[in-house]
């Protein structure tokens, strides 16, 4: 994301419009939700956990669908070995399937924040990795992922630089996996773009994932690594996209054979980056759509619907017995026929 994408001085902003800009509340310049009718602009922690501040609420009334908080994972990776991020979790007391949310260099950008709201009020537990705010990550692994892609086939994800980013969000997920409340055997992945291309990696290192999930992502190398993918995969891209085009077609490629699951979600009107609400490629009707999609492939495949009872045994009627034949009449007595008149 850049600084010249969208900008809040224009007048026509919408409630709910994500932009580049500065929080009313903690003063970082970063991803903002815009309430426009309350003339406020809130980062996404303080905007997700606005309904919890001030609210006039009756006591006892429900609680919201999920709250959200900033939280420190374990990694060797940096110098006081932890890590932030953001997780979202519901409020429902039950055990909730995860998802990690893979950012590339530009953080957490309006695609990801949309994408994690919308995965935790269908009840899944969502982990944003904070790789803007990680200490000793920066321009060197954004120069990594843009510069790999650069007259190669794809992201190289053996690269040094990008493998640290791959074995962070490993790191990353066994913290999800490890929370409270979560059901560990139920586990996603869902990346935007070159965060696309690190969920890939990062699902074939993880071979107990339920399902993967990419939107537009670019294309990788070395492909083996797409042979390692077992989980489910669903990828959305548009027909104005030649780098979705060409990860499409590793894809297809290296599960052609195989019994993974693969569903492509195709857009021919749609550009690169077409979900992210502070770029000039976004559609909202295109983008509403599959948003639809992609959350309900990861719901089938982390929480289906419960199997429906079998029908209850149909109870038969067994026929009446027939009726016994009527006897014929006997024939009268003597004494009868004696007193008959003549």
């Amino acid at each position: 994301m850049t600084d010249d994408d969208l900008m809040l001085t224009l007048p026509d902003l919408e409630f709910g419009s994500g932009v580049v800009g500065v929080c009313d509340v903690c003063g970082t310049r970063q991803a903002v939700i815009v309430l426009h009718k309350e003339r406020f602009k809130l980062c996404v922690l303080d905007f997700l956990n606005k309904s919890w501040i001030g609210s006039p609420k009756a006591p006892g009334a429900p609680l919201p669908p999920y709250r959200s908080d900033r939280v420190w994972f374990d990694t060797p990776l940096t110098p006081d070995g932890t890590a932030p991020a953001i997780v979202l979790s519901p409020t429902k007391i039950v055990r909730h399937p995860v998802v990690l949310i893979t950012p590339d260099i530009y953080g957490l950008t309006t695609t990801l924040l949309d994408g994690a709201i919308r995965f935790a009020r269908q009840g899944f537990e969502v982990l944003l990795p904070d790789i803007l705010k990680t200490a000793g990550f920066g321009p060197r692994e954004h120069l990594a992922l843009r510069g790999g892609l650069t007259g190669r086939k794809g992201v190289p994800l053996e690269a040094p630089r990008v493998a640290r980013m791959l074995d962070l969000y490993g790191d990353a997920l066994r913290h999800l996996r490890g929370r409270e409340m979560v059901d560990p055997e139920k586990s996603a992945i869902f990346g935007a773009s070159f965060g696309g291309s690190l969920a890939i990696g990062l699902a074939a290192r993880e071979q107990k994932l339920s399902a993967l999930a990419l939107a537009f992502p670019r294309p990788v190398e070395p492909e083996h690594f797409l042979r390692l993918v077992t989980a489910p995969t669903c990828l959305v891209r548009g027909g104005h996209d030649a780098s979705g085009r060409r990860a499409e077609e590793q894809l297809r490629g290296s599960f052609q054979g195989t019994s993974v699951p693969f569903e492509v979600i195709y857009f021919e009107a749609a550009r690169h980056n077409f979900l992210g609400r502070d770029l000039r490629t976004y559609d909202l009707a295109m983008a509403e759509e599959a948003w639809k999609r992609i959350v309900g492939f990861v719901q089938a495949r982390l929480s289906p619907p419960p199997p429906r009872p079998p029908p209850p045994p149909t109870r038969t009627t067994a026929p009446p017995p027939p009726s016994a034949a009527p006897s014929p009449p006997s024939p009268p007595s003597a004494a009868a026929r004696a007193g008959a008149p003549g």
